[in-house]
């Protein structure tokens, strides 16, 4: 069971300020500094200092944070196993490729198996990280940029990054120079988009940037980005995966060199999660 006092340590690194802390946990202000207090005597160092009047977490409070959410996912699922149930709940999430063409048949798969329960959060890569942080996942599939200092992981597959555009479109089938790109509209993912992410990270390797494109559409929804790209408004960048669901589509790449990037299994370091996600995927 997470001491009480723990609790109050996660309240405060959620919210990161005392009062609103107190009045999560129905506690007085004092009550949770002395909770905070016990805990910095107990492990011998600061957990929150003020820096011009705003909390922040020492870097022994984000380790001691890292355990302590691992340690409370894992009380919650010993409780379960004691309580009798049969039942196999899953909490996952998975960004939009991962979740929406990738993940779909391995699902059905799960749901078929007795007594299965299942909670998917389909989101980009940095809102997911924050719910694993929060103890609201078991585990994360992701395509985007993670801190793997932070985090646990291991690579479900490599997948490449392409280009899409009309079938008519002239960079169809074609190896594109930046310079070539830049004259199109890009349509492009919402910021903490994974793959958003990697296509600015290209981009700043060859000294350039999304704000250089002739156009941009900003979009969060895979299908409507390609309902766009293929009536004409635009060209994108999209895993191949979703590339090869659309026929209409056609791919080009970049002469820079070709992207190819990760998904992977990525959650809190001490969660004992191994089981949750042999359990998913066998």
């Amino acid at each position: 069971m997470l001491d009480y006092r723990m609790d109050t340590f996660l309240t405060v690194c959620d919210t990161m300020n005392y009062r609103e802390a107190a009045a999560r946990l129905h506690i007085t202000q004092p009550a949770v500094t002395q909770h905070i207090q016990f805990l910095e005597r107990a492990y011998g160092c600061a957990l929150f200092t003020y820096q011009n009047r705003t909390l922040e977490k020492t870097p022994q409070a984000q380790t001691l944070e890292r355990y302590a959410r691992a340690m409370r996912a894992n009380d919650r699922d010993v409780r379960r196993q004691l309580a009798g149930g049969g039942v196999q709940a899953l909490r996952i999430g998975a960004t939009k490729t991962i979740g929406d063409y990738v993940l779909p048949e391995q699902i059905e798969r799960f749901l078929k198996k007795k007594q299965a329960e299942l909670t998917l959060l389909v989101d980009n890569t940095e809102h997911l990280l924050r719910l694993l942080d929060e103890d609201r996942l078991d585990f994360a599939i992701v395509e985007g940029f993670f801190d793997k200092a932070r985090y646990d992981s291991r690579c479900l597959r490599e997948e490449p990054f392409v280009g899409v555009c009309p079938k008519e479109h002239r960079f169809a089938g074609r190896e594109v120079t930046v310079r070539e790109l830049l004259e199109e509209t890009i349509i492009h993912r919402e910021d903490g988009s994974g793959t958003r992410a990697i296509l600015e990270q290209q981009l700043r390797s060859c000294n350039e940037s999304l704000s250089r494109f002739a156009g941009r559409i900003c979009i969060s929804s895979f299908k409507l980005i390609g309902d766009l790209v293929r009536k004409g408004f635009g060209v994108s960048f999209v895993y191949k995966v979703l590339a090869d669901s659309d026929p209409a589509l056609a791919t080009f790449t970049l002469s820079s060199g070709p992207i190819v990037r990760q998904f992977n299994l990525v959650w809190l370091p001490q969660a004992d999660v191994q089981r949750k996600i042999e359990l998913f995927f066998s």
